[in-house]
């Protein structure tokens, strides 16, 4: 049986979850930025199985996890595949079976603004964005659709101003904050079509 990561009821964690597949440098960049500017005591990684929202299926999951792991080393961040030990495929299923395994850690779910841009898709996203503050990190060509966004629009009362994003962990849901980063224009996608992973 795959080992949980260790966490305490008070603790804040952002979740990062991705398919990974490959890791670059981008996801490192925007770690440390998150852990920083969203005021996080830890940054898990959530490598998971496979992405519902993708046709074609990513690179075996070991092999992610060694590569996310040896491009990710910093002493508050935590690479996992906890994922598959819970046997959960939709963020939402994720986020309802880790606040039953960690009562009392207050969880943050970190995402790029290219997925803002589409998060109406995900299934039970109302729920997720009800249920946890959310992080929500710029990333290149995406910032205007991701602040015009269907979820933006309809919780455009629940957004932290970037200046306040340092206590977004301590806000109750609904809530989110979208902060801009030093643009890192590497992308798995990219790396792939390269030939690359």
């Amino acid at each position: 049986m795959r080992r949980f990561p260790v966490a305490r009821a008070g603790q804040t964690i952002g979740l990062l979850g991705g398919s990974f597949d490959p890791p670059h440098e981008g996801h490192v960049h925007i770690t440390k930025a998150a852990l920083t500017r969203f005021g996080l005591g830890h940054v898990w990684w959530l490598v998971s199985p496979g992405n519902p929202l993708k046709l074609e299926g990513p690179a075996p999951l070991a092999e992610r996890m060694t590569a996310a792991r040896t491009i990710m080393q910093h002493p508050r961040v935590c690479v996992t595949d906890i994922e598959a030990s819970l046997n959960t495929r939709f963020t939402a299923e994720t986020l309802a079976s880790l606040r039953r395994h960690y009562p009392g850690v207050r969880f943050v779910w970190l995402m790029g603004a290219d997925n803002l841009a589409q998060f109406d898709r995900w299934q039970n996203w109302r729920w997720i964005m009800e249920t946890v503050p959310i992080g929500v990190m710029a990333r290149p060509g995406e910032r205007m659709s991701a602040r015009l966004s269907k979820a933006a629009r309809i919780y455009a009362d629940a957004r932290l101003p970037g200046r306040a994003s340092h206590i977004l962990p301590q806000m109750q849901a609904p809530a989110w904050s979208f902060i801009n980063l030093p643009l890192s224009h590497q992308s798995s996608t990219a790396i792939r079509a390269r030939g690359e992973w």
